[in-house]
């Protein structure tokens, strides 16, 4: 059947894009569809462009074909503590006389070489400041910190940045390759400590294993220090002192001949092993970014283009999670940090949330001609956060809260026992 009516075009799209009987069916089936009932000029091409503007289409499906983003090689240090990563363990055991129950992770980014700091979940960034003032700068001078924590976003540690003659540089948020290699570390640390961790009434058993995990910190320390990584080709230990610390193993080499170095030739040899780890280093990255760019592309995005944000990282959004949209509604681009990065316009109930994205969480967005599509019902979704919820009075208290070994005083209000202090909470 020849159609020459546009209303009747819009309707005959609207039934077989909207309806519920051939909903969510791909574009070559829906012109298969269309084609056995109906024929009009262009009508291959209205249908495309029916089924790529609709919004419920674009919030509800995934991101098909080569994501945004290319890889960027970032200025690698050429000296060693010129950049340090920091991220931190949480979720631990109680351990130390202090009680830690988290330990904080920085990893050199030229020789790979770790330090474990024991330390609270709840330490303020005047906190972690001073930590790392008197156990790592005092030893080490200043350096460049890369992370995105809310201790190192805070005025605080900003402020004292620039009073020590530093520098703070931000990563991307929702963008966990920034720090990949923290999160590495972290890993590991988590693999060692969990194999040398018991747990019983013990304290220690006849294995050596302990539950008191920071006893532990220092030999892991060492035993990684010396342990060749495979970026460099040798031991952090090695890269920073030019050789490696003795170990108990190491008495097993007594019957071995000894090759020291004179100082004379010390000074080349750290000189060439520092070239050789550099070009591991660059060789290894030029591996990674041909695997990368393969499955990714450029994107071509300017200020003022409409995308849609990936809801990956939005945990106020009022849905089920296996049915809630994909991409959010389209947003509007306030302005672009290199080529990797965007930075959206949020209102509303989002006005608080980092409003920068990576490009590879979000996608374009294709706007509805009303006029060639009259008959599209719009029905754009609404984020509500989850917080707005009523209050709930407190009817029984079931569990204590000790803050590092000291009990803690709270205050109960909004309820029949008001100002009532209760203690040992």
């Amino acid at each position: 059947m020849a159609v020459c009516s546009r209303m009747l075009i819009n309707t005959i799209l609207l039934e077989f894009h909207d309806n519920i009987y051939s909903r969510n069916l791909s574009e070559y089936r829906k012109m298969e569809r269309i084609k056995t009932c109906a024929w009009w000029p262009s009508w291959r091409k209205d249908v495309i462009e029916y089924c790529h503007s609709c919004d419920r289409c674009q919030n509800s499906n995934k991101a098909t074909g080569k994501r945004f983003g290319l890889i960027i090689h970032i200025q690698e240090p050429s000296t060693p503590l010129e950049v340090v990563h920091m991220d931190w363990v949480t979720s631990l055991p109680s351990g130390g006389e202090k009680c830690y129950n988290a330990c904080l992770v920085i990893v050199d980014r030229y020789r790979k070489t770790p330090i474990f700091l024991p330390c609270h979940e709840d330490d303020t960034a005047m906190d972690t400041a001073l930590l790392i003032c008197n156990r790592v700068i005092s030893h080490t001078g200043l350096f460049i910190i890369r992370n995105r924590d809310p201790k190192f976003t805070s005025d605080l540690w900003t402020n004292l940045h620039k009073l020590l003659g530093t520098k703070l540089s931000f990563s991307t948020s929702y963008h966990p390759q920034d720090y990949v290699l923290a999160a590495r570390m972290i890993r590991t640390l988590e693999d060692m400590i969990r194999g040398f961790c018991a747990y019983g009434l013990e304290f220690k058993d006849s294995y050596g294993f302990t539950h008191d995990w920071c006893t532990l910190i220092p030999a892991l320390q060492l035993s990684y220090k010396t342990s060749i990584h495979a970026s460099t080709g040798n031991t952090p230990a090695m890269l920073e002192k030019g050789c490696n610390p003795k170990i108990p193993v190491d008495t097993l080499k007594k019957y071995l001949v000894d090759i020291n170095l004179a100082a004379s030739s010390f000074e080349l040899f750290i000189d060439k092993v520092g070239h050789h780890a550099n070009k591991i280093i660059n060789d290894a990255f030029e591996y990674a970014k041909q695997k990368w760019d393969k499955i990714h592309k450029t994107p071509e995005l300017k200020a003022g283009d409409l995308i849609l944000v990936s809801t990956l990282n939005f945990n106020n959004i009022k849905s089920p999670k296996k049915l809630k949209y994909f991409f959010e509604r389209p947003f509007i681009i306030k302005a672009l940090h290199g080529t990797n990065a965007v930075q959206v316009e949020f209102s509303g109930e989002l006005e608080n949330k980092y409003p920068t994205f990576p490009v590879s969480l979000v996608k374009h967005y294709t706007s509805s001609d009303k006029e060639l599509f009259p008959l599209r019902n719009e029905t754009p979704s609404e984020v509500q956060p989850l917080d707005q919820i009523e209050e709930k009075k407190v009817l029984k208290v079931l569990k204590e809260r000790r803050l590092r070994e000291k009990m803690k005083e709270n205050t109960w209000s909004g309820t029949e026992i008001h100002n009532m202090k209760m203690n040992g909470l």
